[in-house]
């Protein structure tokens, strides 16, 4: 009765895939195509349909990833000691892996069901077995061997975590990764002065002074002719900030940003800082539904410290956000001080990580901390007591 198939493209996808996940931009058919045309080169996509009778009542969108440690960690200074641990484990680990979930953005966006059709008991033993499947159709035509599985972004609250017998039976670890930076805002806020009358004066006087020193820089929206004209630019800013980040994943193509506002239109929003007629920075909204998502962006790093474009974006996603009647505004990961700084709150959020080799498997907890630096932060509390 109940029953899969697997898709290798957005074309393919079946009759009623839209109206199951309309809830989520980031498993609807514009956004998947959007990144499948200009996805990162060591990124695959995979798609799971799972079937009660004739009738689709589940998906699961799943990447394959070729992750090579050595190259993940990018421009930081460490021990000899830890760098020699990564070095190791980047030998051990590197190759292919797989996800349910989507590596380009912070959150559940991997799977849906619907609970009156199928339990979550039996959509996830469904959905385990399409992966090995999965995995068995990567190593017959592609000779490539999947050397560990992910289940990507839960919330402490996720249902998921109920099936701890499920998981157990899987031999799936838990583990914390970096939080998730949410800003809620408030229903009675109309205009930015809304949220800046609820600061406390240290911050607003703070907002004030970063707002002075843009000192000319001015935020325009860009045109889908913009995005394609100043495609080369906006990269190379990208890939100031995504060369110096301490872990990564992947490059995006030149045309990924492109590819998105051609298919995603008005729900993707992509902002340029100008200096007279010099582009020297961006960043990129994403509309899903009453949250705002907030994606990549890109500074000119001669311009990030006397103009701190990048507290002028946060500030001016904000703005988006509060004019706009969204409810929550996802900063996502990353920069969490500075976030909190400006009202995001820290949400815990987990992954399951199971290697396919025991022994690894055994280790993986320890292992992962490795992968996934932490950062000591202190949370900020702007606003006034109420």
């Amino acid at each position: 009765m109940i029953h899969y198939k697997i898709y290798y493209s957005f074309k393919d996808l079946p009759e009623g895939w839209d109206p199951l996940v309309k809830h989520d931009v980031f498993l609807q058919l514009a956004y998947l195509q959007a990144l499948e045309i200009a996805a990162p080169n060591n990124l695959e996509l995979f798609y799971i349909g799972v079937f009660k009778k004739d009738i689709l009542v589940g998906v699961a969108v799943t990447q394959r990833v070729q992750l090579y440690l050595k190259d993940m960690f990018r421009k930081t200074d460490i021990s000899c000691l830890k760098s020699y641990l990564r070095d190791l484990i980047s030998k051990i680990l590197k190759g292919n892996i797989l996800v349910i979930g989507n590596l380009t953005q912070t959150g559940q966006h991997g799977l849906y069901f619907k609970r009156k059709d199928i339990s979550q008991e039996a959509f996830f033993k469904i959905t385990q077995t399409a992966l090995y499947e999965i995995k068995s159709i990567i190593k017959a035509k592609q000779n490539k061997t999947i050397r560990m599985f992910v289940l990507k972004d839960y919330f402490e609250n996720d249902s998921i975590h109920k099936e701890k017998e499920s998981l157990d039976a899987a031999k799936l670890h838990q583990v914390v990764v970096q939080p998730n930076m949410i800003f809620s805002v408030k229903r009675n806020w109309v205009t930015i002065e809304d949220y800046t009358a609820a600061l406390q004066k240290k911050y607003r006087d703070r907002y004030k002074r970063a707002r002075k020193k843009l000192n000319g820089i001015k935020a325009v929206e860009l045109s889908i002719d913009d995005v394609k004209n100043n495609s080369q630019t906006l990269h190379q800013l990208y890939l100031n900030v995504s060369n110096n980040a301490k872990f990564n994943t992947f490059i995006l193509p030149e045309n990924h940003f492109y590819s998105l506002k051609f298919q995603l239109k008005e729900n993707f929003r992509i902002f340029g800082y100008y200096l007279e007629d010099k582009l020297v920075g961006f960043y990129t909204l994403i509309r899903n539904n009453k949250s705002l998502e907030t994606y990549f962006l890109g500074y000119d790093s001669e311009h990030q410290y006397k103009n701190q474009l990048y507290l002028n974006m946060l500030y001016d996603m904000l703005k988006f956000g509060i004019e706009n009647q969204f409810k929550t505004i996802v900063y996502a990961r990353t920069a969490m001080e500075i976030k909190s700084s400006v009202g995001a709150e820290a949400k815990p959020m987990l992954v399951y990580l199971k290697h396919t080799n025991v022994l690894m498997n055994a280790a993986l907890k320890q292992i992962f901390k490795l992968m996934d630096p932490t950062q000591d932060w202190e949370p900020r509390h702007p606003f006034k007591a109420e």
